[in-house]
């Protein structure tokens, strides 16, 4: 009796296993569309130099995602791993410094620094991590005031800033190509009337942004060690954006991109995801949101 128990038992246990799996949280894709295993990213992203993750802002399940990766690039770096995150902005960096190295206390660092409104369930999580086992953490994106002023005045507009400013940003001149897949794309968009709703300098603020960042990875990056980078997927998607610039300034630099999408179904990866990124996390478009 004791041992139809136990066959019970392990039967429930493995139909439950089986029924998870034919309705996964998410499937993990290569770049031509092939379902891959998780432990081809991780060996794949060991042997990058840099990582540019490219997230969904408000899902949980790529959150936890950025979260495991990291992890186990850690239990192979150790003290080799950066990271880093368009969520801090450059004028932040002395605060989360600071805080990372035990000299300020925790609500002091998150009453002054300028934090997403989702930090404590999707960024903090890394930055515990970052404090626990005494990692760097680049605080790595423009400050916004001067996003905007680019938005406003393009990049014409960083001409005044002071020497102090211009130490935040990217080096001036700013390379740009508005032909690149991810810039173009803000200026396709048209209204009823159809006329665009954005001016030519909206996809110069997203640029600058991405300049920043690059140039923050490049300042923390060195040789032997692996920097991962968390960001809006657009920010590497297609292989411009933070990606372009990287590349510009250091052709050999070995690269490994990640973006995330969302599907109604996702045993096969839509065609429009295609050659986004290296690998594609897509996740149930139902899926909870953290925000």
């Amino acid at each position: 009796m004791k041992k139809f128990h136990y066959v019970l038992l392990f039967i429930v246990v493995a139909t439950s296993v089986a029924l998870k799996s034919d309705n996964p949280a998410y499937l993990l894709y290569s770049a031509d569309g092939k379902e891959v295993k998780y432990k081809n990213l991780v060996n794949d992203a060991l042997d990058a130099d840099i990582v540019l993750f490219g997230e969904l802002h408000n899902n949980p399940i790529v959150h936890w995602l950025e979260l495991e990766l990291t992890k186990d690039i850690f239990a192979e770096k150790g003290k080799d791993l950066v990271m880093a995150a368009e969520m801090f902005e450059t004028d932040n960096q002395l605060l989360l410094n600071e805080y990372l190295e035990g000299t300020i206390k925790q609500s002091n660092f998150e009453k002054e620094v300028k934090l997403w409104p989702n930090y404590s369930t999707d960024y903090k999580p890394l930055v515990e991590f970052a404090k626990k086992n005494s990692l760097g953490f680049v605080a790595s994106n423009i400050p916004r005031r001067y996003a905007s002023l680019v938005n406003s005045k393009g990049f014409e507009g960083l001409e005044s800033l002071s020497a102090d400013a211009k130490m935040l940003i990217a080096p001036l001149p700013v390379a740009y190509d508005p032909e690149l897949p991810g810039y173009k794309s803000m200026m396709d968009t048209t209204g009823s009337m159809g006329q665009s709703h954005v001016t030519p300098n909206l996809p110069k603020a997203q640029a600058i942004k991405d300049a920043t960042m690059a140039n923050s990875i490049l300042k923390n990056w060195q040789n032997g060690k692996l920097l991962i980078h968390y960001h809006g997927s657009f920010h590497s998607d297609n292989f411009d954006g933070i990606y372009w610039y990287l590349k510009k300034q250091n052709p050999d630099l070995k690269i490994l991109t990640i973006s995330s999408v969302e599907q109604d179904t996702i045993q096969n990866l839509n065609k429009d995801y295609l050659k986004r990124a290296d690998y594609i996390i897509c996740v149930p478009s139902n899926m909870t949101k953290t925000y």
